[in-house]
């Protein structure tokens, strides 16, 4: 494919259609007419040689391969936008800027708090926003990063991308602190015959596939999107968990656990900011990256442990 031949406002026309499902509503959010619009459309069902767009009664559906499109076509007008809006300078005291990055809660809690504090002194028009993440950054990492500021997330989920290293962390058990079975240490035998609670799935989470490497299969019992809710899940319960070292002292009292040490050599939690290369001379993200890295450079000075 020869990106100079194609029109990239096709690539404008083809989100507007896909997520309004009407010709003349999405010709009205980009400023087309009626019969501009459906000559894009036309266009496009040219170039993928699919309909994209059916009409079921007063409406229209997408077909298999329009719906697969839109997320997509969404991530690269997010991509464009941000390529075509870079700057070769950045004035944070004076700039208005809205800055996405994706993460997990644990890192908003242990770091993105942090960096959102640090912003808010020096930099008070600059807007700073936080989607979770979920698979895909693994499934699709390129388009996923393309479509954002940052995703922060630790070594051994994304490879092959600039990232700003941030802080170190450690894992550490969660268990109920009138654990019947359970006393001053857990075990490997510990971890194996009790019930488990983790976060999404087991092995979203590196140190979690290093157990399964070293045979341990833990029976899940319940599995959450937030690293915050292992304490109340754990509370109470036979259950275990692992969770990181510094949330753990975040949510110290919150919920009656007690916090142990990992029965292996669990492996160091280094986190980092990962980026797309697309952000590499603007000033605005320069700025952003040494500033995320100042505050992980304060977190380091202060070990998990401390």
């Amino acid at each position: 494919m020869n990106l100079s031949s194609l029109d990239l406002n096709l690539l404008v026309a083809l989100r507007a259609l896909l997520e309004e499902r009407n010709v003349t509503r999405a010709g009205a959010r980009i400023g087309l007419s009626q019969p501009a619009t459906s000559a894009a459309l036309a266009r496009l069902r040219r170039h993928f040689s699919d309909d994209l767009l059916v009409r079921k009664g007063n409406s229209y559906e997408p077909t298999p391969l329009g719906a697969a499109l839109l997320a997509p076509a969404v991530n690269a007008c997010a991509m464009l936008e941000r390529l075509f809006t870079s700057r070769a300078d950045f004035h944070p005291e004076t700039e208005q800027r809205e800055f996405t990055v994706l993460s997990s809660d644990y890192a908003i809690a242990v770091f993105g708090a942090e960096l959102a504090r640090v912003l808010h002194t020096r930099a008070p028009g600059v807007r700073l926003r936080f989607l979770n993440t979920d698979a895909r950054i693994v499934e699709a990492t390129e388009t996923v990063l393309g479509g954002v500021d940052g995703v922060l997330m630790p070594h051994g989920v994304i490879s092959g991308f600039p990232a700003v290293e941030l802080y170190r962390d450690e894992w550490v058990c969660l268990v109920s602190a009138d654990h019947p079975g359970i006393g001053e240490h857990i075990t490997m035998d510990d971890l194996s015959r009790l019930p488990w609670a983790v976060y999404q799935r087991f092995f979203d989470v590196p140190v979690t596939r290093q157990l399964g490497m070293l045979g341990l299969e833990p029976h899940v019992e319940v599995s959450v999107h937030s690293f915050h809710l292992l304490p109340g899940l754990v509370a109470g319960t036979r259950r275990v968990a692992l969770i990181q070292r510094r949330l753990a002292r975040l949510l110290h009292g919150l919920a009656p656990v007690r916090v142990l040490p990992c029965p292996f050599p669990a492996v160091p939690l280094q986190e980092a900011m990962w980026w797309h290369p697309v952000h590499g001379q603007d000033a605005a993200h320069i700025w952003l990256r040494e500033t995320a890295a100042e505050v992980g450079r304060t977190l380091q000075d202060h070990p998990p442990g401390g």
